[in-house]
């Protein structure tokens, strides 16, 4: 049995970053990229899963994350999708299938576009597909969710806005941001316009949309459909919202681990 505690470190270099990945498992590889200014041990129940199921998970961490640095923030969105596209060309074991929690939906998203011989398909979880960035409000309170200066009770009201559906515990997630992570992920989304990345190149997709979320609309999801057509599979998350992955997370690794054996069997 495979716990988050046996997954192993290991550096990737891209010219003068250097990128941690935490990884386990073997079979084919799946790759899960985290929220806004968070680290890959959000994904640890998920990994952990994935890796018991017969695969090869990477957990890369972000820039600014773990051990992962580098000379200067992201210079557009294209610049995180080459450093999972490194990742994946040093590990060696084939293309992947990308998971993307929140914007780690746009990085996944941009590398099926960009490095399609890399992507073997896509995931995506509470992902907004929309043509336009996060509302303002929504942006303040992730913004509040994540600065560790202000009072938990209003971290914890901007948590429960933005990530958390009624009655779920919102309270884990005052740990484990980084700010500065963030702000450059952030500036890195804006500089690249969304209609690039929308289509997920030509993988298959799994569109996992949680029950309560102020970013992953329901609208959104029926026009994704109908412009990704028979490459779109969309799953609803039970009683969750944008931090789905913290909500339910053995749901969305059987959807994935599900997902993942279908395409890869073709």
């Amino acid at each position: 049995m495979i716990r988050w505690a046996d997954f192993q470190s290991k550096m990737v270099s891209r010219g003068q970053v250097r990128l941690e990945v935490l990884h386990a498992g073997q079979g084919k590889t799946i790759v899960l990229l985290p929220s806004l200014g968070r680290g890959a041990k959000d994904f640890a129940p998920i990994a952990e899963d994935l890796a018991n199921l017969g695969f090869r998970v990477l957990c890369p961490q972000p820039r600014g994350i773990g051990q992962s640095t580098a000379p200067a923030p992201y210079a557009d969105l294209e610049d995180c999708s080459n450093d999972i596209a490194a990742i994946i060309e040093e590990d060696g074991n084939g293309p992947a299938l990308m998971v993307g929690h929140a914007f780690g939906n746009r990085v996944s998203r941009l590398l099926a576009t960009i490095r399609p011989d890399l992507v073997t398909g896509v995931v995506l979880v509470a992902a907004n597909v929309g043509h336009a960035p996060s509302p303002p409000k929504v942006r303040e309170a992730i913004r509040n969710s994540a600065n560790v200066t202000l009072p938990d009770e209003v971290r914890l009201e901007a948590l429960r806005y933005a990530f958390f559906a009624p009655g779920n515990d919102a309270v884990p997630w005052l740990k484990d941001w980084y700010p500065e992570v963030l702000a450059a992920q952030r500036f890195a989304g804006d500089q690249t316009s969304r209609q690039i990345d929308y289509l997920s190149g030509r993988v298959p997709v799994l569109y996992m949309q949680p029950s309560h979320d102020p970013l992953a609309h329901a609208d959104d999801a029926v026009e994704y459909k109908q412009a990704l057509g028979d490459r779109l599979t969309v799953v609803k998350i039970p009683q969750s919202s944008h931090a789905a992955i913290a909500e339910q997370p053995a749901f969305i690794a059987a959807e994935i681990g599900a997902f993942a054996k279908r395409i890869l069997a073709t």
